[in-house]
C-alpha cells in the first residue's frame, strides 16, 4: 500500500524533492518505491515536542518524519531509526542536505530485536517523543511488493505490530507520548497491541472525502497512563472538487494542525 500522496517526480538520487512547502529538500528512494508522503506530513505534526526533547523516528526511511519535527523545533534532537541500508544511506544524506548534522542522528537496527536495539544504542526509556509509521501487512497476509525497498517498508518480517508497539514502549520515558498512523482498518490490532502499556490513546480518522470511510488513523498514547480514550473529529483531505481542504494543504506546507 503506497503511502498516501507519495511524490513520485524524481527517479531517485538525481536531485532531492523539496518538501513540505519547501520546509525540507529529501532525496528519495527511485519511483515505484516507498517515498515520503501524506502519511509522514501528518505523523511529522500529530506531536508538538517540548524544548530539548529527545525524538526517536522508528522505521524513519528517509528520514522526513524526524527531519520535519527537526525544523519544527530547533532544540530538539532526533534519531532516525531505520533497517533498511539503502534507506539509512539516503536519511544520512538528508540529514547532511538540511543541515541537521548536529542535532539528527541516525541509527541502523532491527527494533523488533531488542539485542539490535541495545547493540546500536537505543537505551530504554531514553525518548521525550516516539513518532512511527509502522509496516503496514503482516507477512502472509497481503500480497508483498516486487520492489525490494517498498516491500521491505510495508511488510512486517517475522513479528508483528504488538512487537513493534512493545519497541516503542521500551524506548519512550515514563508519562511520554507516541504518535503512530496506520491502516484505518488495522485499529482494532493498535489499541490491542497499546492494551495495559498505554493511556490516554487519542484517535483522529482520516478520510479522503467526507461521505468515504477512513483510510488511516492517527494514535497518539502515552506510556503508563490510565487517561480515558478519545476520538477525534476526523481530518479531511479532499473537498468534492477533487482540491486538499484547507487544513490537509497547511499540513503539506508544513504548518501545525489548525
Amino acid at each position: 500500500m503506497p503511502e498516501l500522496g507519495a511524490d513520485n517526480a524524481n527517479s531517485g538520487d538525481a536531485s532531492p524533492d523539496l518538501w513540505l512547502g519547501g520546509t525540507l529538500s529529501l532525496y528519495q528512494p527511485p519511483r515505484g518505491a516507498h517515498r515520503a508522503g501524506t502519511d509522514a506530513a501528518l505523523l511529522s505534526r500529530l506531536l508538538t515536542p517540548g524544548p530539548d526533547a529527545v525524538i526517536v523516528d522508528i522505521g524513519a526511511a528517509t528520514g522526513a518524519v524526524g527531519l520535519a519535527a527537526a525544523s519544527y523545533e530547533p532544540t530538539a534532537k532526533v534519531i532516525l531509526v531505520e533497517r533498511d541500508a539503502d534507506l539509512v544511506d539516503l536519511a544520512v544524506r538528508n540529514i547532511q542536505e538540511n543541515g541537521l548534522s548536529s542535532r539528527v542522528g541516525m541509527i541502523a537496527a532491527d527494533v523488533l530485536s531488542p539485542e539490535s536495539r541495545r547493540a546500536a544504542g537505543l537505551r530504554p526509556n531514553m525518548a521525550d517523543l516516539v513518532l512511527t509509521n509502522p509496516p503496514y501487512f503482516e507477512a502472509g497476509r497481503h500480497r508483498p511488493s516486487p520492489i525490494a525497498g517498498k516491500a521491505s517498508a510495508h511488510t512486517f518480517a517475522g513479528d508483528d505490530l504488538e512487537s513493534w508497539v512493545k519497541a516503542c514502549l521500551d524506548i519512550l520515558k515514563p508519562g511520554a507520548p507516541l504518535g503512530l498512523i496506520h491502516r484505518a482498518d488495522a485499529l482494532p490490532d493498535c489499541l490491542a497491541a497499546m492494551h495495559r502499556r498505554f493511556g490516554g490513546i487519542t484517535v483522529r480518522p482520516v478520510q479522503a472525502r467526507a461521505a468515504q470511510p477512513a483510510i488511516r488513523v492517527l494514535v497518539t498514547a502515552i506510556k503508563g497512563s490510565r487517561a480515558p480514550f478519545s476520538l477525534k473529529p476526523p481530518l479531511i483531505l479532499h473537498g468534492d472538487d477533487g482540491a486538499m481542504t484547507p487544513e490537509a494543504d497547511a499540513l503539506h506546507r508544513g504548518m501545525p494542525w489548525s
